[in-house]
């Protein structure tokens, strides 16, 4: 059964600023002559699901893409299974029914309550390890550490490269209901913070346009872009952008496994990209001020008036 009602979206002529994100599923590219940028307009219906079991092999896909060149330092199959274990909490996002892939997943994993098991113990000490390198990240090795008395919620978001940040707040809508009924049922997600697991990215000259000595085209100007040590820095969640206003702190980090220069796996046929991993720590109070901050940046508005969602998860501002 879906979590919530699903709603359908038409989707066209996508103006988000990041090639990485703004080309949906489905979508086709218009037959017009003498313009690249357009696309025919689609319907997708998006429909949200609990963590289900039929996941497991989704999730592992998701996580790692998330953790990058690095996926392999982890037992992603634990990290799976111990999202799955917290059956109400967390969400993914399905275009094809309740036994579809999940083309989107978030949810939040207890560092200090689950500190015991492996996966977790080298989840934090890969961070603290990471933290280390970085000054912008450096707090987090006073604050991870299950000692320090600190409740820190991990949240894991990823989704593929073409499904819409629009889709993202409400999924953080219902992680904090859900971690509200959590807590009145005395369950241990009292959280004093929270710490997003994401990525950027670094454009750098195309490894293609070396080997086809063809000319590199100019980057179109993108919004979600940053600058990081002297470099423009790239969101591959844009939404990250928004929650650096209500952060305590964020950051990079390089990749333990050496990221190819040039490197254009990413689908990325004008610029290669080189990833870097990204964390975020805001405080437990306000990541509700974060999310209202999502959902104005990033309105997911049903197309047709018989298209409507559960009133409690309305995403309008």
């Amino acid at each position: 059964m879906a979590k919530r009602k699903h709603v359908e979206d038409d989707l066209e002529d996508s103006a988000a600023g990041d090639d990485s994100e703004q080309e949906f599923s489905g979508l086709e590219e218009s037959s017009s002559e003498g313009s690249e940028d357009e696309y025919d307009e689609i319907r997708v219906e998006f429909e949200w699901f609990d963590p289900q079991k039929q996941d497991f092999e989704g999730f592992q896909m998701l996580l790692r893409q998330l953790l990058g060149t690095d996926a392999s330092f982890f037992h992603l199959g634990a990290i799976a299974d111990l999202i799955l274990e917290q059956k109400l909490l967390g969400s993914t996002v399905k275009t094809d029914g309740n036994e579809g892939d999940p083309h989107s997943l978030l949810t939040v994993l207890n560092l200090k309550q689950h500190s015991n098991r492996p996966v977790i113990k080298s989840l934090v000490d890969y961070i603290l390890d990471r933290a280390a390198t970085s000054p912008s990240l450096s707090p987090l090795t006073s604050l991870l550490p299950a000692n320090s008395g600190n409740e820190v919620g991990l949240i894991l978001s990823e989704r593929w490269v073409n499904i819409a940040t629009e889709v993202v707040p409400p999924m953080y809508e219902m992680l904090l209901e859900e971690i509200e009924w959590a807590v009145n049922d005395k369950e241990p997600y009292t959280f004093t913070h929270y710490l997003i697991w994401s990525k950027i990215y670094h454009a750098v000259p195309s490894t293609l346009d070396e080997t086809t000595n063809r000319p590199m085209k100019k980057m179109k100007p993108e919004s979600n872009k940053d600058v990081d040590d002297g470099q423009s820095m790239y969101y591959f969640h844009p939404e990250d952008e928004v929650l650096h206003r209500y952060a305590m702190l964020h950051g990079n980090f390089d990749y333990k496994t050496p990221v190819p220069e040039g490197d254009s796996r990413n689908a990325f046929q004008d610029f290669g990209v080189t990833p870097h991993g990204h964390l975020i720590l805001i405080d437990a109070a306000e990541l509700n001020s974060a999310v209202k901050a999502l959902k104005t940046e990033f309105p997911f508005l049903p197309a047709t008036s018989g298209a409507t969602m559960d009133e409690s998860w309305s995403t309008t501002p």
